[in-house]
């Protein structure tokens, strides 16, 4: 689910097997560049990268005080990161490596965008070596390989999953993470109910919400930050950092 204005609600999900069909084909007709990532908002890709990189600085470096005093200690290492719903691998190429994390994976669904990341837009940075598996997967079927990922960085495209496919998503995730890796979040929020978008078959939640599906899933919000500097008339975009919570059984 791209950065986009806000529509009608609707109330009437469609049901699992179209929903996942109908997304394909919608994001299988939009053009594989930096515009169609973002539905016609290629303009906010610089602000949208100076906000993750300045939420996600403090687990990768730490925080500094006053005479350079460490206050407090990074809570990762900056080997590998994994991009979900990457599409051509904007957010990769854009920010995860200008982190910069060593060696990133990418899952997308989209055919037509996992070929333009491998023959053109990653194109250097797979021969270089920093981009490494991309695999050709929606999220609600993707099992990443146990204990890999630093961070699982999911970024407008869980809009995209039902409430139970993406909680199933979210325990599948806890189950790739380093010893006190996170799973990092970008989303739209709406106001106050689901807002079901049709065209490309997605919902964008409120941030209650989401909140609530954190922590069925075993994850509890440990930062939070609303994106600033879009432009008028869009969602509300925030950004979460996750962790496990260690005494959940799920």
């Amino acid at each position: 689910m791209a950065i986009g204005l806000k529509k009608d609600d609707n109330s009437q999900l469609m049901n699992q097997s179209d929903w996942y069909d109908n997304a394909q084909k919608y994001w299988t007709s939009i053009q594989p560049t930096v515009d169609g990532m973002l539905g016609g908002f290629a303009t906010v890709d610089p602000i949208d990268v100076k906000g993750s990189l300045s939420f996600l600085d403090e687990f990768i470096h730490g925080v500094r005080g006053a005479n350079n005093v460490i206050r407090k200690k990074p809570m990762i290492t900056n080997e590998y990161a994994c991009d979900c719903g990457a599409g051509i691998g904007r957010v990769t190429k854009n920010f995860l490596l200008k982190v910069p994390f060593q060696h990133v994976d990418l899952v997308e669904q989209a055919p037509n965008f996992v070929q333009q990341a491998k023959e053109s837009y990653l194109r250097n940075e797979i021969e270089q070596g920093s981009v490494k598996d991309i695999k050709c997967q929606g999220l609600q079927d993707f099992s990443p390989m146990e204990g890999k990922y630093d961070l699982i960085w999911c970024q407008w495209v869980l809009g995209h999953l039902t409430d139970d496919d993406l909680v199933a998503f979210f325990k599948r995730c806890k189950k790739g993470l380093k010893p006190n890796g996170l799973i990092g979040i970008k989303e739209n929020n709406s106001s106050k109910d689901y807002v079901v978008d049709e065209e490309d078959s997605s919902v964008t939640r409120p941030n209650d919400a989401l909140k609530r599906l954190f922590l069925t899933s075993g994850l509890e919000v440990i930062k939070e930050e609303v994106q600033q500097g879009l432009p008028a008339g869009l969602f509300t975009v925030t950004m979460y950092m996750l962790k496990p919570i260690e005494s959940s059984s799920s």
